[in-house]
């Protein structure tokens, strides 16, 4: 591996790690939240009105972040049936074709979100008091990470960095076990 992929790794995983920590914190302020806004509905028996539409703000960080962080871990929708059959030589190419429908829609998602930003950016929350553009922020900048994770996939792949070799080393056998246990808890 070269020296400039490995700094793009290393600046890759910290921005992945921040990413997971910016949802996890997300989620917990998430929770607080709610569960203020619980406890002054039915003890002091007035809600908050900021709290349900904070909250699902908050809730769209975390969702995209993590969408974003599941792209660079590899945990995106994909083709793994296919993969199961295909020489190894047609897996790369198929997770190449993966990687690049992923990449697709981030480009997507990041130009959809800013028309939405655009076209509600004058208007108004009137419960948080901000500009409803706030609220397709997170889609946007969930569809940067999504861009940027997936073109490092590429880029290491096209590269020759053996990015999939640990996906390949499962056999069959241990697949079909997992397949029947998730059958199991179905």
């Amino acid at each position: 591996m070269s020296a400039g992929s490995e700094r793009m790794g290393r600046f890759f995983s910290k921005l992945s790690t921040l990413s997971l920590w910016l949802a996890g914190i997300g989620l917990v302020v998430m929770t607080v939240m709610v569960a203020w806004q619980v406890f002054c509905r039915y003890v002091l028996n007035d809600s908050p009105s900021w709290t349900e539409p904070g909250a699902v703000m908050l809730m769209s960080w975390f969702i995209f972040l993590g969408a974003a962080i599941g792209v660079r871990e590899n945990y995106h929708l994909g083709f793994d049936v296919l993969l199961y059959v295909l020489p190894k030589g047609g897996k790369k190419w198929l997770r190449m074709i993966s990687d690049v429908v992923a990449f697709a829609f981030g480009i997507g998602m990041v130009w959809y979100g800013t028309q939405l930003i655009m076209l509600t950016w004058s208007t108004t929350l009137p419960s948080l008091g901000i500009s409803g553009g706030w609220d397709y922020v997170p889609l946007v900048g969930g569809g940067v990470l999504v861009v940027l994770f997936t073109l490092e996939r590429i880029v290491l792949r096209l590269s020759g960095v053996p990015i999939d070799d640990a996906l390949d080393e499962a056999p069959p056998a241990e697949v079909a076990a997992e397949i029947d246990t998730a059958n199991l808890k179905v």
